[in-house]
């Protein structure tokens, strides 16, 4: 079982400490000029939290610039990962805001080229569009009878997708009222197909970001 991790945003849509990749993902997707970093341990977190990111992070910076973690991956972690199947299709998620203005794509693993992009929504979450992102690619495969595997960054995604329901505290309205008809296409979709797409985790610590990433952080 994989170690529980706390994720410090010291800047971001909203700062603070986080239990989740996913929970830390919303607030530095889409901000330019993130801060963050993972701990080992919450007393740590709160710790780095109230001290200066700079104590913690040190030089680095990733491809768009934002500072962020990057843990030291020795060669036997990463012969035991493995590294990601090149037949593959990659979708990925940005969301301007939390919520904000919602897109999402999918691309070919191996040369980067853009197959599907669909949005911008005025009002989605990181989360639905990357569940979206999932279905789309999904149906994409199936009607070029494609059975290449389907990469996403996102557990909440991948566990929606499993589950055939979604789980958002986002409320329907008239603003993103065509976002929630796109949500029930999709969970329609799951529930009336079958799919023999396996559906991979993308290990952003190892590979670095999933080839459908939007580069905005």
């Amino acid at each position: 079982m994989a170690k529980k991790k706390y994720y410090v945003v010291w800047k971001g849509i909203q700062t603070g400490i986080f239990s989740s990749w996913d929970e830390c993902r919303e607030q530095i997707s889409g901000f330019h000029g993130a801060v963050y970093k993972s701990f080992a341990s919450k007393e740590m977190a709160e710790i780095a939290f109230k001290s200066n990111s700079e104590d913690y992070l040190g030089s680095g910076k990733n491809k768009n610039g934002a500072e962020g973690f990057r843990p030291e991956i020795s060669k036997e972690q990463k012969a035991l990962i493995g590294m990601p199947v090149q037949e593959s299709l990659s979708v990925d998620a940005a969301c301007k805001g939390n919520p904000g203005i919602l897109e999402y794509r999918g691309v070919d693993t191996k040369s980067g080229i853009e197959l599907f992009k669909v949005g911008p929504f005025p009002e989605g979450t990181v989360n639905i569009g990357e569940f979206l992102a999932l279905v789309h690619g999904l149906a994409y495969l199936e009607q070029r009878k494609s059975k290449i595997p389907v990469y996403s960054d996102s557990k909440t995604a991948i566990k929606w997708l499993k589950d055939k329901k979604i789980k958002t505290k986002l409320e329907q309205n008239l603003v993103n009222a065509h976002l929630f008809e796109l949500i029930d296409r999709a969970i329609n979709w799951i529930k009336n197909n079958k799919y023999e797409n396996e559906i991979l985790k993308w290990e952003t610590a190892y590979w670095g970001e999933i080839p459908a990433d939007f580069g905005r952080k």
